[in-house]
């Protein structure tokens, strides 16, 4: 686990829902911050197994149920897998908001639609709750080391509650507007990546074309205007054909269909990333749904 600093806040009870890789880490930085954490997971033996590694002793607990977990809680946080398994923890007899206190307030960490943030955010307010749609990036890795990146969408008093609690994984935590809008942010960076590591997929396999030291080239160029995230984290793995890292190509293509449905709304034209959607589709035909994202690289080598 990381050394993370945690800052000085309040202890809050809170609940997570959803322990996936990244969930599970997000609950434990919650609980090592000082906070009291009821965990749900949709397979029980993980939010046992979350307890039995976080929870020795009081402030941890499990819970049967969304509405078990959230309730007297004062922010409930959330990490599932897109809009129907949101929906399934958030509504319903047995969703979080059957059990929320008035006045606390819901955090949705998943990458999901704008739509359904805003949606959630209405039913919310209309029963005296708050929802604040807060899709993370910066991986598994992020996750662990607690150093997420945290945008949020919502009412700015929602956000002003969660903010120092949420910083117990992240490295920062920002509203970026209204409902809805931490979601658009999230569909903003995916696009930026789904290009990016398109573009180094092709540069890293030109180069190995080519008879160059790829991990040399990367290391020179890495210091120029070609440096990015992605170069300095998955270079020299993609020249390796190592590719078991963090975010899985399945994520991303539900994430990039996020982007194009948005777009199709917006109006915006996304040929780049319509583009690399189809190229990570490929990859799923290869058998490579759970590699990482920078695997692009194999459908130009197994050309």
């Amino acid at each position: 686990m990381t050394s993370k600093q945690y800052e000085s806040v309040a202890p809050h009870k809170v609940a997570f829902l959803g322990l996936g890789v990244m969930g599970y880490p997000m609950a434990g930085h919650l609980k090592r911050a000082g906070h009291s954490v009821t965990v749900y997971n949709r397979t029980a033996a993980k939010a046992e197994q979350w307890a039995g590694e976080y929870a020795g002793g009081a402030g941890g607990v499990t819970a049967p149920t969304p509405r078990q977990a959230a309730h007297e809680a004062d922010i409930v946080f959330a990490c599932v897998g897109n809009d129907d398994d949101l929906r399934s923890v958030v509504l319903g007899e047995h969703g979080a908001l059957a059990g929320m206190k008035p006045g606390a307030v819901f955090v949705d960490n998943t990458t999901a639609s704008a739509a359904v943030a805003r949606e959630l955010h209405e039913i919310a307010k209309s029963r005296g709750l708050h929802f604040v749609d807060a899709p993370v990036s910066g991986g598994q890795a992020g996750a662990v080391n607690g150093l997420l990146t945290v945008m949020c969408g919502g009412e700015p008093a929602a956000f002003e509650r969660i903010r120092p609690v949420a910083m117990a994984f992240a490295r920062a935590c920002t509203r970026v507007g209204g409902p809805g809008a931490g979601q658009l942010a999230k569909m903003v960076n995916q696009i930026c990546i789904a290009g990016l590591v398109q573009g180094l997929s092709e540069g890293v396999n030109f180069g190995l074309a080519a008879g160059l030291d790829m991990k040399l080239v990367l290391e020179v160029i890495g210091k120029g205007a070609a440096q990015s995230w992605q170069m300095d984290n998955r270079g020299t793995t993609m020249v390796d054909d190592h590719f078991d890292f963090g975010f899985a190509v399945d994520w991303m293509r539900k994430d990039l269909g996020l982007c194009l449905d948005e777009a199709k709304r917006n109006r915006a034209p996304l040929p780049v990333t319509a583009l690399v959607d189809q190229f990570y589709a490929d990859v799923q035909r290869m058998g490579g749904g759970r590699w990482d994202t920078s695997s692009l690289i194999r459908r130009l080598r197994d050309n």
